[in-house]
Protein backbone atom coordinates (compact mmCIF):
# COMPACT_ATOMS: atom_id res chain seq x y z
CA UNK A 1 0.00 0.00 0.00
CA UNK A 2 2.91 2.35 0.53
CA UNK A 3 6.50 2.90 -0.53
CA UNK A 4 9.46 4.14 1.46
CA UNK A 5 11.83 5.11 -1.35
CA UNK A 6 12.33 8.59 -2.72
CA UNK A 7 10.75 9.49 -6.05
CA UNK A 8 13.25 10.06 -8.83
CA UNK A 9 10.76 11.02 -11.56
CA UNK A 10 8.73 14.16 -11.72
CA UNK A 11 4.98 13.86 -11.12
CA UNK A 12 2.12 16.22 -11.77
CA UNK A 13 0.95 16.70 -8.19
CA UNK A 14 2.47 16.22 -4.76
CA UNK A 15 0.04 16.18 -1.85
CA UNK A 16 1.54 16.75 1.60
CA UNK A 17 -0.62 15.24 4.33
CA UNK A 18 -2.77 12.09 4.23
CA UNK A 19 -5.61 13.21 6.47
CA UNK A 20 -9.19 13.74 5.24
CA UNK A 21 -8.32 16.69 2.98
CA UNK A 22 -5.19 15.16 1.48
CA UNK A 23 -6.80 11.79 0.88
CA UNK A 24 -9.89 13.24 -0.77
CA UNK A 25 -7.82 15.53 -2.99
CA UNK A 26 -5.57 12.63 -4.00
CA UNK A 27 -8.51 10.44 -4.95
CA UNK A 28 -10.30 13.21 -6.86
CA UNK A 29 -7.21 14.12 -8.89
CA UNK A 30 -6.02 10.55 -9.53
CA UNK A 31 -9.46 9.43 -10.72
CA UNK A 32 -9.22 12.04 -13.48
CA UNK A 33 -5.80 11.14 -14.78
CA UNK A 34 -3.44 13.13 -12.58
CA UNK A 35 -0.35 11.26 -11.40
CA UNK A 36 -0.07 11.96 -7.66
CA UNK A 37 2.57 11.43 -4.98
CA UNK A 38 1.05 11.47 -1.50
CA UNK A 39 3.64 12.31 1.17
CA UNK A 40 2.85 11.78 4.85
CA UNK A 41 4.75 11.60 8.13
CA UNK A 42 2.67 8.77 9.56
CA UNK A 43 3.08 5.05 8.94
CA UNK A 44 -0.51 4.79 7.69
CA UNK A 45 -2.90 7.18 5.97
CA UNK A 46 -5.74 8.80 7.86
CA UNK A 47 -4.27 11.73 9.75
CA UNK A 48 -5.29 12.50 13.30
CA UNK A 49 -9.00 12.05 12.63
CA UNK A 50 -8.70 8.55 11.13
CA UNK A 51 -5.69 7.51 13.19
CA UNK A 52 -5.53 3.72 13.56
CA UNK A 53 -3.97 1.48 16.23
CA UNK A 54 -0.63 -0.06 15.34
CA UNK A 55 -1.10 -3.41 13.60
CA UNK A 56 0.96 -5.19 16.24
CA UNK A 57 -1.59 -4.34 18.93
CA UNK A 58 -4.15 -6.65 17.34
CA UNK A 59 -7.10 -4.33 17.87
CA UNK A 60 -10.30 -6.21 17.03
CA UNK A 61 -12.78 -3.32 17.25
CA UNK A 62 -10.82 -0.28 16.12
CA UNK A 63 -13.96 1.14 14.52
CA UNK A 64 -15.29 1.69 18.05
CA UNK A 65 -12.75 4.51 18.38
CA UNK A 66 -14.17 6.38 15.38
CA UNK A 67 -17.28 7.75 13.83
CA UNK A 68 -17.64 8.20 10.07
CA UNK A 69 -16.08 4.76 9.72
CA UNK A 70 -17.68 4.11 6.33
CA UNK A 71 -16.14 7.30 4.98
CA UNK A 72 -12.75 6.11 6.16
CA UNK A 73 -13.24 2.73 4.50
CA UNK A 74 -14.10 4.46 1.22
CA UNK A 75 -10.98 6.64 1.40
CA UNK A 76 -8.74 3.75 2.46
CA UNK A 77 -9.97 1.40 -0.27
CA UNK A 78 -9.87 4.14 -2.90
CA UNK A 79 -6.26 4.95 -2.06
CA UNK A 80 -5.31 1.26 -2.22
CA UNK A 81 -6.91 0.93 -5.66
CA UNK A 82 -5.09 3.95 -7.07
CA UNK A 83 -1.77 2.78 -5.63
CA UNK A 84 -2.26 -0.68 -7.13
CA UNK A 85 -3.07 0.88 -10.51
CA UNK A 86 0.06 3.03 -10.43
CA UNK A 87 -1.80 6.34 -10.40
CA UNK A 88 -0.72 7.23 -6.84
CA UNK A 89 2.55 6.71 -5.01
CA UNK A 90 2.06 6.82 -1.25
CA UNK A 91 5.21 7.71 0.69
CA UNK A 92 4.78 6.96 4.38
CA UNK A 93 7.07 8.01 7.24
CA UNK A 94 8.30 10.98 5.20
CA UNK A 95 8.67 14.11 7.33
CA UNK A 96 8.70 17.18 5.09
CA UNK A 97 11.05 19.87 6.29
CA UNK A 98 11.07 22.25 3.33
CA UNK A 99 9.38 22.94 0.00
CA UNK A 100 10.92 25.27 -2.58
CA UNK A 101 10.22 26.42 -6.09
CA UNK A 102 13.03 25.85 -8.58
CA UNK A 103 13.09 25.91 -12.39
CA UNK A 104 9.33 25.85 -12.73
CA UNK A 105 8.73 22.95 -10.37
CA UNK A 106 8.23 22.32 -6.67
CA UNK A 107 10.90 20.41 -4.79
CA UNK A 108 9.76 18.69 -1.60
CA UNK A 109 12.50 17.80 0.88
CA UNK A 110 11.73 15.15 3.50
CA UNK A 111 13.40 13.04 6.16
CA UNK A 112 12.48 9.36 6.30
CA UNK A 113 13.21 6.34 8.41
CA UNK A 114 12.85 5.80 12.17
CA UNK A 115 15.71 8.20 12.94
CA UNK A 116 14.51 10.80 10.40
CA UNK A 117 18.01 11.08 8.98
CA UNK A 118 17.56 9.70 5.43
CA UNK A 119 16.93 12.45 2.86
CA UNK A 120 14.21 12.10 0.24
CA UNK A 121 13.24 14.49 -2.55
CA UNK A 122 10.03 14.66 -4.58
CA UNK A 123 9.52 16.95 -7.57
CA UNK A 124 6.17 17.97 -9.03
CA UNK A 125 4.47 20.51 -11.25
CA UNK A 126 1.89 21.36 -8.59
CA UNK A 127 1.61 21.16 -4.84
CA UNK A 128 -1.33 20.66 -2.51
CA UNK A 129 -0.80 21.46 1.17
CA UNK A 130 -3.02 19.47 3.52
CA UNK A 131 -0.85 19.73 6.61
CA UNK A 132 -3.71 19.95 9.12
CA UNK A 133 -3.59 21.73 12.45
CA UNK A 134 -2.27 21.46 15.96
CA UNK A 135 -3.66 22.27 19.37
CA UNK A 136 -3.59 25.67 20.96
CA UNK A 137 -2.00 25.38 24.38
CA UNK A 138 -2.44 28.02 27.09
CA UNK A 139 -0.32 27.71 30.24
CA UNK A 140 -1.53 27.65 33.83
CA UNK A 141 0.17 26.78 37.12
CA UNK A 142 1.06 23.09 37.07
CA UNK A 143 0.56 22.52 33.34
CA UNK A 144 4.04 21.01 32.98
CA UNK A 145 3.33 18.16 35.42
CA UNK A 146 3.42 14.60 34.03
CA UNK A 147 -0.13 13.47 33.39
CA UNK A 148 -1.17 16.79 31.87
CA UNK A 149 -1.68 16.28 28.13
CA UNK A 150 -3.55 18.05 25.38
CA UNK A 151 -7.05 16.88 24.55
CA UNK A 152 -5.92 15.75 21.12
CA UNK A 153 -2.91 14.05 22.69
CA UNK A 154 -5.18 11.99 24.92
CA UNK A 155 -7.26 11.04 21.89
CA UNK A 156 -4.14 10.08 19.93
CA UNK A 157 -2.89 7.88 22.77
CA UNK A 158 -6.20 6.05 22.76
CA UNK A 159 -6.53 5.69 18.99
CA UNK A 160 -2.90 4.92 18.20
CA UNK A 161 -1.68 3.01 21.25
CA UNK A 162 -4.91 1.85 22.92
CA UNK A 163 -3.66 3.39 26.17
CA UNK A 164 -5.17 5.85 28.62
CA UNK A 165 -3.34 8.91 29.97
CA UNK A 166 -4.56 7.88 33.45
CA UNK A 167 -7.27 6.04 35.30
CA UNK A 168 -9.09 9.16 36.54
CA UNK A 169 -9.21 12.05 34.09
CA UNK A 170 -10.45 15.60 33.90
CA UNK A 171 -11.11 16.97 30.40
CA UNK A 172 -10.98 20.76 30.25
CA UNK A 173 -10.69 23.80 28.03
CA UNK A 174 -13.10 24.80 25.31
CA UNK A 175 -14.29 23.65 21.92
CA UNK A 176 -16.09 20.76 20.22
CA UNK A 177 -13.14 18.37 20.65
CA UNK A 178 -13.70 18.05 24.40
CA UNK A 179 -16.89 15.98 24.17
CA UNK A 180 -15.53 13.17 21.95
CA UNK A 181 -12.35 13.03 24.02
CA UNK A 182 -14.30 12.68 27.28
CA UNK A 183 -16.63 10.07 25.78
CA UNK A 184 -13.72 8.15 24.27
CA UNK A 185 -11.82 8.02 27.56
CA UNK A 186 -14.92 6.96 29.49
CA UNK A 187 -15.82 4.27 26.96
CA UNK A 188 -12.26 2.91 27.17
CA UNK A 189 -12.53 2.44 30.93
CA UNK A 190 -11.25 5.66 32.44
CA UNK A 191 -13.22 7.48 35.11
CA UNK A 192 -13.84 10.97 33.75
CA UNK A 193 -14.28 13.04 36.89
CA UNK A 194 -15.45 16.14 35.03
CA UNK A 195 -15.69 17.85 31.67
CA UNK A 196 -14.82 21.50 32.27
CA UNK A 197 -15.94 23.85 29.46
CA UNK A 198 -15.08 27.54 29.75
CA UNK A 199 -17.71 28.63 27.20
CA UNK A 200 -21.43 28.85 27.78
CA UNK A 201 -23.25 26.59 25.28
CA UNK A 202 -26.39 28.69 25.71
CA UNK A 203 -24.67 31.39 23.67
CA UNK A 204 -25.11 29.16 20.63
CA UNK A 205 -28.79 30.13 20.67
CA UNK A 206 -27.75 33.39 18.97
CA UNK A 207 -26.86 31.28 15.94
CA UNK A 208 -30.04 29.20 15.82
CA UNK A 209 -30.50 29.70 12.08
CA UNK A 210 -27.02 28.41 11.26
CA UNK A 211 -27.31 25.48 13.65
CA UNK A 212 -30.72 24.49 12.31
CA UNK A 213 -29.20 24.11 8.84
CA UNK A 214 -26.99 21.30 10.17
CA UNK A 215 -29.23 18.76 11.90
CA UNK A 216 -26.52 16.10 11.53
CA UNK A 217 -24.17 18.18 13.68
CA UNK A 218 -26.88 18.76 16.28
CA UNK A 219 -27.62 15.03 16.35
CA UNK A 220 -23.93 14.28 16.78
CA UNK A 221 -23.73 16.65 19.73
CA UNK A 222 -26.84 15.08 21.26
CA UNK A 223 -25.27 11.62 20.97
CA UNK A 224 -22.17 12.78 22.79
CA UNK A 225 -24.26 14.46 25.50
CA UNK A 226 -26.21 11.22 25.98
CA UNK A 227 -22.98 9.24 26.20
CA UNK A 228 -21.62 11.64 28.83
CA UNK A 229 -24.78 11.14 30.86
CA UNK A 230 -24.59 7.38 30.43
CA UNK A 231 -21.03 7.36 31.76
CA UNK A 232 -22.03 9.76 34.57
CA UNK A 233 -19.57 12.44 33.52
CA UNK A 234 -20.30 15.72 35.26
CA UNK A 235 -20.20 18.76 32.96
CA UNK A 236 -19.19 22.17 34.30
CA UNK A 237 -19.89 25.03 31.89
CA UNK A 238 -18.37 28.49 32.25
CA UNK A 239 -15.63 26.92 34.39
CA UNK A 240 -11.89 26.74 33.87
CA UNK A 241 -8.86 24.96 35.32
CA UNK A 242 -7.06 27.35 37.64
CA UNK A 243 -4.15 25.05 38.53
CA UNK A 244 -2.91 21.47 38.47
CA UNK A 245 -1.35 20.03 41.63
CA UNK A 246 1.07 17.22 42.31
CA UNK A 247 4.70 16.25 42.82
CA UNK A 248 5.82 13.44 40.51
CA UNK A 249 2.62 13.74 38.43
CA UNK A 250 -0.73 15.49 38.55
CA UNK A 251 -2.79 14.47 41.57
CA UNK A 252 -5.63 16.99 41.43
CA UNK A 253 -6.83 20.09 39.63
CA UNK A 254 -8.55 23.21 40.91
CA UNK A 255 -11.40 24.47 38.76
CA UNK A 256 -13.44 27.63 39.21
CA UNK A 257 -16.47 29.35 37.72
CA UNK A 258 -16.10 32.31 35.36
CA UNK A 259 -18.14 35.49 35.30
CA UNK A 260 -19.31 37.13 32.08
CA UNK A 261 -16.01 39.01 31.76
CA UNK A 262 -13.96 35.81 31.98
CA UNK A 263 -12.74 36.40 35.52
CA UNK A 264 -12.77 33.71 38.22
CA UNK A 265 -15.66 34.09 40.62
CA UNK A 266 -14.43 34.48 44.19
CA UNK A 267 -15.16 31.44 46.32
CA UNK A 268 -16.09 29.19 43.39
CA UNK A 269 -12.89 27.15 43.41
CA UNK A 270 -13.17 23.40 43.88
CA UNK A 271 -10.50 20.71 43.91
CA UNK A 272 -11.00 17.54 41.82
CA UNK A 273 -8.70 14.52 42.44
CA UNK A 274 -7.37 12.97 39.22
CA UNK A 275 -4.22 11.42 37.79
CA UNK A 276 -4.55 12.92 34.30
CA UNK A 277 -5.76 16.16 32.75
CA UNK A 278 -6.59 16.47 29.06
CA UNK A 279 -6.82 20.16 28.20
CA UNK A 280 -7.31 22.04 24.94
CA UNK A 281 -8.32 25.50 23.81
CA UNK A 282 -9.01 24.91 20.13
CA UNK A 283 -6.61 24.41 17.25
CA UNK A 284 -4.34 26.38 14.96
CA UNK A 285 -3.45 25.63 11.33
CA UNK A 286 -0.05 24.14 10.43
CA UNK A 287 1.19 26.84 8.05
CA UNK A 288 5.00 26.44 8.20
CA UNK A 289 5.39 25.12 4.65
CA UNK A 290 2.88 27.60 3.25
CA UNK A 291 4.71 30.48 4.89
CA UNK A 292 8.04 29.26 3.51
CA UNK A 293 6.57 29.34 0.00
CA UNK A 294 5.26 32.86 0.59
CA UNK A 295 1.54 32.02 0.63
CA UNK A 296 -0.61 34.85 1.91
CA UNK A 297 -2.29 34.35 5.27
CA UNK A 298 -5.75 35.51 6.24
CA UNK A 299 -5.21 35.97 9.96
CA UNK A 300 -3.67 32.65 10.99
CA UNK A 301 -5.12 30.66 8.06
CA UNK A 302 -3.74 30.19 4.56
CA UNK A 303 -5.81 32.33 2.21
CA UNK A 304 -7.38 30.47 -0.73
CA UNK A 305 -9.85 31.26 -3.50
CA UNK A 306 -13.01 29.37 -4.42
CA UNK A 307 -10.93 26.55 -5.95
CA UNK A 308 -8.67 26.25 -2.87
CA UNK A 309 -5.79 27.90 -4.75
CA UNK A 310 -3.33 30.01 -2.80
CA UNK A 311 -1.86 33.19 -4.23
CA UNK A 312 1.31 31.27 -5.15
CA UNK A 313 0.78 29.83 -8.65
CA UNK A 314 0.70 26.03 -8.63
CA UNK A 315 -0.02 25.73 -4.89
CA UNK A 316 -3.37 24.59 -3.51
CA UNK A 317 -4.30 24.24 0.18
CA UNK A 318 -7.16 22.36 1.83
CA UNK A 319 -8.34 21.26 5.26
CA UNK A 320 -7.43 22.71 8.63
CA UNK A 321 -4.59 24.74 7.12
CA UNK A 322 -7.21 27.08 5.60
CA UNK A 323 -9.33 27.26 8.76
CA UNK A 324 -10.19 24.82 11.53
CA UNK A 325 -13.48 23.08 10.80
CA UNK A 326 -13.29 19.34 11.33
CA UNK A 327 -13.22 16.32 9.04
CA UNK A 328 -16.37 17.01 7.01
CA UNK A 329 -15.16 20.45 5.97
CA UNK A 330 -11.72 19.04 5.18
CA UNK A 331 -13.31 16.40 2.95
CA UNK A 332 -15.22 19.05 0.99
CA UNK A 333 -12.19 21.31 0.59
CA UNK A 334 -9.98 18.40 -0.42
CA UNK A 335 -12.42 17.36 -3.12
CA UNK A 336 -12.63 20.90 -4.49
CA UNK A 337 -8.83 21.18 -4.56
CA UNK A 338 -8.43 17.79 -6.26
CA UNK A 339 -11.01 18.64 -8.91
CA UNK A 340 -9.35 22.00 -9.51
CA UNK A 341 -5.98 20.33 -10.07
CA UNK A 342 -7.64 17.78 -12.37
CA UNK A 343 -9.19 20.55 -14.44
CA UNK A 344 -5.68 21.84 -15.13
CA UNK A 345 -3.61 18.64 -15.39
CA UNK A 346 -6.05 15.75 -15.71
CA UNK A 347 -6.97 13.72 -18.75
CA UNK A 348 -10.64 13.79 -17.79
CA UNK A 349 -12.53 16.93 -16.81
CA UNK A 350 -14.48 17.04 -13.54
CA UNK A 351 -18.17 16.17 -13.84
CA UNK A 352 -20.52 19.15 -14.25
CA UNK A 353 -21.86 20.23 -10.89
CA UNK A 354 -19.35 18.24 -8.80
CA UNK A 355 -17.45 21.34 -7.72
CA UNK A 356 -20.66 23.26 -7.03
CA UNK A 357 -21.98 20.51 -4.75
CA UNK A 358 -18.76 20.37 -2.76
CA UNK A 359 -18.67 24.17 -2.60
CA UNK A 360 -22.18 24.20 -1.14
CA UNK A 361 -21.10 21.83 1.61
CA UNK A 362 -17.99 23.90 2.23
CA UNK A 363 -19.92 27.14 2.56
CA UNK A 364 -22.42 25.73 5.02
CA UNK A 365 -19.77 24.13 7.22
CA UNK A 366 -17.61 27.24 7.26
CA UNK A 367 -20.60 29.22 8.49
CA UNK A 368 -21.36 26.57 11.12
CA UNK A 369 -17.85 26.50 12.53
CA UNK A 370 -17.57 30.28 12.48
CA UNK A 371 -20.58 30.30 14.82
CA UNK A 372 -19.02 27.64 17.06
CA UNK A 373 -15.69 29.48 17.16
CA UNK A 374 -17.40 32.72 18.18
CA UNK A 375 -18.70 30.94 21.28
CA UNK A 376 -15.87 28.52 22.10
CA UNK A 377 -13.08 31.03 22.61
CA UNK A 378 -10.48 30.95 25.36
CA UNK A 379 -11.50 32.91 28.47
CA UNK A 380 -10.85 36.58 27.89
CA UNK A 381 -8.95 37.07 31.17
CA UNK A 382 -6.82 33.92 31.13
CA UNK A 383 -3.55 35.86 31.32
CA UNK A 384 -4.54 37.34 34.69
CA UNK A 385 -4.30 33.86 36.23
CA UNK A 386 -0.72 33.28 35.07
CA UNK A 387 1.67 33.86 37.96
CA UNK A 388 5.15 35.22 37.28
CA UNK A 389 6.73 31.86 38.15
CA UNK A 390 4.55 29.89 35.70
CA UNK A 391 6.66 28.41 32.90
CA UNK A 392 5.42 29.61 29.50
CA UNK A 393 8.10 28.23 27.16
CA UNK A 394 8.82 24.66 28.22
CA UNK A 395 11.70 24.13 25.77
CA UNK A 396 13.74 27.03 27.15
CA UNK A 397 12.14 27.13 30.62
CA UNK A 398 11.11 30.77 30.30
CA UNK A 399 8.73 31.98 33.05
CA UNK A 400 5.97 34.51 32.60
CA UNK A 401 7.98 37.07 34.59
CA UNK A 402 10.69 37.20 31.90
CA UNK A 403 8.13 37.78 29.16
CA UNK A 404 6.39 40.53 31.11
CA UNK A 405 9.75 42.13 31.85
CA UNK A 406 10.67 42.11 28.16
CA UNK A 407 7.59 44.20 27.40
CA UNK A 408 7.21 46.32 30.52
CA UNK A 409 10.84 47.14 31.24
CA UNK A 410 12.87 46.36 28.12
CA UNK A 411 10.46 47.89 25.62
CA UNK A 412 9.68 44.91 23.38
CA UNK A 413 6.81 45.72 21.04
CA UNK A 414 6.45 42.49 19.06
CA UNK A 415 6.71 38.74 19.57
CA UNK A 416 10.01 38.49 17.69
CA UNK A 417 11.71 40.96 20.02
CA UNK A 418 10.34 39.12 23.05
CA UNK A 419 11.83 35.94 21.60
CA UNK A 420 15.23 37.56 21.18
CA UNK A 421 15.20 38.96 24.72
CA UNK A 422 13.90 35.87 26.53
CA UNK A 423 14.57 32.85 24.20
CA UNK A 424 10.86 32.01 24.39
CA UNK A 425 10.19 30.10 21.17
CA UNK A 426 13.83 29.23 20.42
CA UNK A 427 13.57 25.61 21.53
CA UNK A 428 12.73 22.36 19.76
CA UNK A 429 9.13 23.32 18.91
CA UNK A 430 10.20 26.75 17.60
CA UNK A 431 7.32 28.50 19.34
CA UNK A 432 4.52 26.30 18.04
CA UNK A 433 3.47 25.47 21.60
CA UNK A 434 4.27 28.67 23.46
CA UNK A 435 3.62 31.13 20.63
CA UNK A 436 -0.06 31.82 21.44
CA UNK A 437 0.74 32.18 25.13
CA UNK A 438 3.59 34.62 24.49
CA UNK A 439 1.36 36.67 22.19
CA UNK A 440 -1.42 36.69 24.79
CA UNK A 441 0.83 37.72 27.67
CA UNK A 442 2.48 40.52 25.71
CA UNK A 443 -0.61 41.76 23.90
CA UNK A 444 1.31 41.51 20.63
CA UNK A 445 -0.31 39.92 17.58
CA UNK A 446 1.30 36.70 16.34
CA UNK A 447 3.46 37.14 13.24
CA UNK A 448 4.27 34.68 10.45
CA UNK A 449 7.52 32.84 11.09
CA UNK A 450 8.73 32.36 7.49
CA UNK A 451 11.24 29.75 8.67
CA UNK A 452 13.34 28.12 5.92
CA UNK A 453 12.99 24.78 7.75
CA UNK A 454 9.71 23.39 9.08
CA UNK A 455 11.46 20.92 11.39
CA UNK A 456 14.98 20.25 12.71
CA UNK A 457 17.29 18.79 10.06
CA UNK A 458 20.59 16.97 10.73
CA UNK A 459 23.60 18.75 9.26
CA UNK A 460 24.60 15.48 7.63
CA UNK A 461 21.45 15.57 5.52
CA UNK A 462 22.25 19.07 4.28
CA UNK A 463 25.79 17.99 3.49
CA UNK A 464 24.77 14.82 1.59
CA UNK A 465 21.78 16.15 -0.34
CA UNK A 466 22.81 18.52 -3.16
CA UNK A 467 19.20 19.65 -3.52
CA UNK A 468 18.83 20.48 0.17
CA UNK A 469 19.71 24.14 -0.07
CA UNK A 470 16.45 26.06 0.25
CA UNK A 471 16.64 29.76 -0.38
CA UNK A 472 14.93 32.32 1.79
CA UNK A 473 11.38 32.89 0.51
CA UNK A 474 10.70 35.94 -1.58
CA UNK A 475 8.25 38.53 -0.27
CA UNK A 476 4.62 37.62 -1.01
CA UNK A 477 4.18 40.33 -3.66
CA UNK A 478 6.85 38.69 -5.82
CA UNK A 479 4.63 35.61 -6.18
CA UNK A 480 1.71 37.49 -7.69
Amino acid sequence: MSERRAIAVRVRLTVIGAGPAGLTATLAAAARGVRVTLVDAAAEAGGQFYRQPAAGLGARRSRALHHQWRTWERLRDGLAAHVAAGRVTHLTDHHVWCVERASGEFVVHALRGPEQEEPATVRADALLLATGGYEKVLPFPGWTLPGVVTAGGAQAMLKDGLVLPGRTAVVAGTGPLLMPVAVGLAAAGAKVAALVESADPRALARHARVLAAHPDKLAEGARYAAALARHRVGVLVRHTVVAAHGTDRVEAVTVAALDHDGRVRDGSERRIPCDSLAVGHGMLPHTDLAETLGCRLDGVNVAVDDEQRTDVPGVWAAGEITGIGGAALSLAEGRIAGLSVAARFGSRAPEPGSVARAAGVRGGLREFFAAVDSVCAAPARWTERIGDDTVVCRCEEVPASAIREAVGELGAEDVRTVKLLTRAGMGWCQGRICGPAVAGLTGCPPTPSRRPFARPVPLGVLARDPDASPEQPAPPDQHA
